[in-house]
């Protein structure tokens, strides 16, 4: 059985470099530019450019497994810096974070889903799980991994890039930008962990369905 998977707030596709297997991946991406870099590496997926936010709510019953990743800039300890120092302007937090994790608990209780994020400068209003500096929160288990935990936005681009297993090689791509797309990545050893754990979910959900007939 194929399973079709919704990626949502793709980037360029950190979580999802080492899935394989028998998926179809539709990647929701708002930004032009971040979606045509991701239709590079991975041009076997469908590439919507929408907004990711009410994609989910429009299509999330048409999905198997759903991985949200929505803008964490607003929630990270930085921002908390910068809404102390009078030069910067101050920013609520932005709270589709948990709307998406609400609206996906109680709505898509027969789908698999995540909900990936930065650890937040206050205590979560929902308790999450924290794996390799995300908080994730999902209705199946999320793996625990810490690799390069203190390390995952150090050095330049190129180590970045090698860290995150992505090469921009010949791709027209600001350094700024490039900076922005890495340091946003999920390392792709931790997606494929939670990819896994959730084809586990699908596959006893779907046996006790048998036994139940």
């Amino acid at each position: 059985m194929t399973i079709k998977i919704l990626n949502l707030y793709a980037g360029i596709g950190g979580n999802r470099r080492l899935w394989d297997g028998d998926i179809k991946v539709y990647a929701v991406e708002n930004n032009p530019e971040i979606a045509e870099i991701y239709k590079h590496f991975f041009p076997d997926d469908v590439v919507i450019v929408e907004d990711a936010h009410q994609y989910l709510l429009d299509h999330f019953q048409e999905f198997d497994f759903i991985w949200s990743s929505p803008p964490c800039p607003t929630h990270s300890v930085m921002i908390n810096l910068w809404n102390n120092k009078k030069e910067y302007p101050k920013k609520y937090p932005d709270m589709k974070l948990y709307q998406e994790i609400i609206f996906l608990r109680h709505f898509a209780k027969d789908k698999i889903w995540v909900v990936e994020n930065v650890i937040s400068y206050y205590d979560p209003l929902i308790e999450p799980v924290k794996s390799n500096n995300h908080y994730f929160w999902s209705n199946f288990e999320i793996p625990i991994i810490e690799k390069d935990k203190r390390f995952i936005r150090k050095g330049n681009i190129k180590e970045k890039e090698k860290r995150n297993g992505f090469d921009f090689t010949g791709l027209k791509i600001k350094n700024e930008l490039k900076n922005v797309i890495l340091n946003n990545c999920v390392l792709g050893e931790l997606g494929l962990e939670i990819l896994n754990n959730a084809k586990q979910e699908l596959f006893k959900r779907s046996q006790e369905r048998i036994q139940d007939c």
